[in-house]
């Protein structure tokens, strides 16, 4: 069934149906429903080709990653969040793209996506504390959604974020309450703003609290099992090791835990351990009884906030970020 058959069935104006089933304000409710429960009674489903041409748009939503960071596809996180994100476009007739391109050519992408108009707007993943991109896009005028945020840029953009200090400052504070003096910290690569981020939130509650920060105790890179591993194993073996460890991503809990394994120690009686990020679809923090002390984080709902906010961006240019 088309639209026009769709139409004649329900005594309505092509228009009507059409706005009907994309969410234009002005349609009843009552209308809206009546067409939408029609749709679904014949399978009908909008041609999104024809409505591009329609609207002028590619009816498709752009992710840019740099082949550098090409294994972030596999990673937990990132499959949340494109599963959140890719429930959104779906309902609202867009399409995921995703662009792999060398790590120095982002800008150049861009620029060309926008020049032959293949996507309608860009989400942009693991901003930096400076970031370019960001510049770059609004100066370009193509619609974008930040997931994080820049720290050291002062200009307005769309973004969407959790609050990374906050959380690491709750995480290190309990921790210093159970009497914790010792407390290490595995973070990202905190040239990223939302490592950076947590370093800050960690730093300011053992300050707060008269405790010196050591540089031994702290550790930051690709945030992988191996990290964990390696980070835990090296502060077991000094002279005075941490009672207690946070760290960025579950994955990075996990080779803490087998580094305390091989040391013979036992996670919760021997090292405390508060871990982030353990809300992930495909990596659960057990349901019931939870392996790890967790910050939580909805990733897969942060996806399609960010997804939602673009489309709106889109659909109604000229809004303010």
């Amino acid at each position: 069934m088309n639209l026009k058959q769709l139409a004649e069935h329900l005594g309505l104006s092509q228009t009507t149906v059409s706005r009907a089933l994309n969410g234009y304000p002005e349609v009843r409710e009552a209308t809206r429903k009546r067409v939408q429960d029609a749709a679904r009674e014949f399978n009908y489903a909008p041609n999104v080709r024809a409505k591009g041409l329609a609207t002028g748009r590619a009816m498709s939503i752009g992710h840019v990653i740099p082949v550098s960071k090409k294994h972030e596809i596999v990673n937990p996180v990132f499959a949340d969040f494109i599963t959140g994100s890719s429930e959104v476009y779906s309902k609202a007739g867009y399409d995921l793209v995703i662009s792999l391109v060398e790590d120095g050519d982002q800008e150049q992408r861009y620029r060309e996506l926008h020049a032959k108009g293949n996507v309608d707007g860009l989400i942009v993943h693991g901003p930096m504390r400076v970031d370019s991109r960001i510049e770059f896009l609004a100066e370009l005028g193509m619609p974008f959604v930040v997931h994080g945020r820049a720290s050291d840029i002062g200009s307005d953009y769309a973004w969407i974020d959790m609050n990374n200090r906050r959380a690491f400052h709750r995480a290190a504070t309990l921790l210093i309450e159970l009497g914790h003096r010792r407390i290490g910290l595995i973070n990202g690569i905190e040239a990223m703003d939302f490592a950076y981020r947590r370093r800050q939130g960690y730093a300011g509650a053992l300050e707060d609290c008269g405790i010196p920060c050591d540089p031994d105790l702290l550790f930051a890179g690709e945030m992988t099992e191996n990290l964990g591993f390696c980070a835990m194993r090296d502060m077991l073996l000094l002279d005075d090791p941490p009672t207690a460890v946070l760290t960025s991503s579950i994955i990075i809990a996990l080779g803490v835990r087998h580094a305390m394994d091989d040391a013979g120690l036992v996670l919760g009686r021997d090292v405390s351990l508060v871990s982030h990020d353990d809300d992930l679809s495909y990596l659960r923090n057990r349901a019931d009884v939870p392996v790890f002390t967790a910050t939580r984080s909805p990733v897969r709902e942060h996806g399609a906030t960010a997804a939602e906010m673009l489309i709106r961006m889109i659909e109604n240019p000229g809004q303010p970020p």
